[in-house]
């Protein structure tokens, strides 16, 4: 039977008494892409962080590739996370960033030139990152955390609001990185993106409803209409 590399029992966050992950339970399995849905507020970057094991949480338990995320740090090396803050180091410039961080996770100057060509960043390499538009700071982020060929890729909001070019090497890329046998957890508030996924973790009221990404478009138009109506009978 497969094992999943990342499970999570129980999961519950309180942040300023307020419970943002109410038990939330979740199996990733290798190979799979999972898509975690959820409005602005819902807890959606919480539990992705939670799942990269760089954030602390309440109570319940969560394993990464075998190991109890509270007590070991071995997963570390085989997973990336990109955030959906601007976290490389923006005076640097990207060349700057892709070979400090090819240096601290293991990445050879191979794979690096492989990224560069793959994501279209030969041009903008002398750049400072802070300059970077939306779509070349999403494409450098993503290159610089493919760099140690991680198991599982935990990304935020990874095509929001860049050039449609951009969006396709990054889909193209992710899609690679999938046929390799990689493993890909994306949070996304467009239900547009669900089509990319294999199932969907619908997020709302710090629970968890699975739905395939048919279903979960449905479900979303469903709500969208209810909304419609709601609003009109409340102006009239």
């Amino acid at each position: 039977m497969m094992q999943p590399v990342i499970k999570a029992v129980d999961l519950v966050q309180v942040i300023n008494k307020k419970t943002v992950l109410d038990g939330v339970n979740l199996e990733v399995f290798p190979g799979e892409a999972l898509g975690i849905f959820g409005t602005r507020g819902t807890g959606k970057t919480t539990l992705l962080h939670i799942l990269a094991g760089i954030d602390r949480f309440t109570s319940g338990t969560v394993e990464i590739l075998g190991c109890d995320s509270r007590k070991s740090n071995k997963f570390k090396p085989h997973l990336s996370l990109v955030t959906q803050e601007r976290s490389l180091f923006q005076e640097l410039k990207v060349a700057e960033n892709l070979d400090f961080l090819a240096t601290l996770r293991g990445g050879s100057r191979a794979t690096i030139t492989q990224l560069v060509e793959r994501l279209e960043l030969t041009d903008i390499l002398s750049q400072p990152v802070r300059i970077l538009e939306a779509g070349e700071y999403q494409r450098a982020a993503l290159a610089c955390a493919l760099l140690n060929n991680p198991r599982i890729l935990i990304a935020d909001e990874l095509i929001k609001d860049i050039d449609l070019p951009s969006r396709r090497l990054i889909i193209k890329e992710v899609q690679r990185f999938m046929a390799d046998g990689g493993t890909f957890i994306c949070g996304f508030s467009n239900m547009d993106y669900a089509c990319q996924m294999s199932r969907v973790a619908w997020l709302a009221k710090g629970r968890i409803t699975w739905y395939d990404p048919a279903e979960a478009r449905s479900e979303w138009q469903r709500q969208v209409q209810e909304f419609a109506v709601k609003s009109g009978e409340a102006n009239d």
